[in-house]
């Protein structure tokens, strides 16, 4: 039972803690709604986020759901094609 339903749970927020704990200024973020941001300043369990020219939201941390990482997806979380497309 510990094997079937803890320890994932455990791991998910054990997960979850840790990108809480990494998320830096001038990172990419996804949201759990869906919405796309920069991290411009950290205020304890508040993030701000810039959204777009001139519109900045605050959001707690625990409402991200994960980081863009730019060297593997472009901005809007779609992976960047390695083949030649034309």
């Amino acid at each position: 039972m510990y094997f079937l339903l803890l320890r994932p749970q455990r791991r998910r927020v054990r997960d979850a803690q840790g990108l809480q704990k990494s998320i830096a200024e001038n990172d990419e973020v996804v949201l759990n709604s869906g919405v796309l941001g920069f991290v411009s300043a950290i205020d304890g369990d508040i993030v701000w986020l810039d959204i777009a020219d001139g519109v900045e939201i605050r959001v707690l941390k625990s409402s991200i759901a994960r980081k863009i990482d730019p060297s593997k997806e472009s901005a809007g979380g779609q992976p960047l094609a390695d083949s030649d497309e034309k």
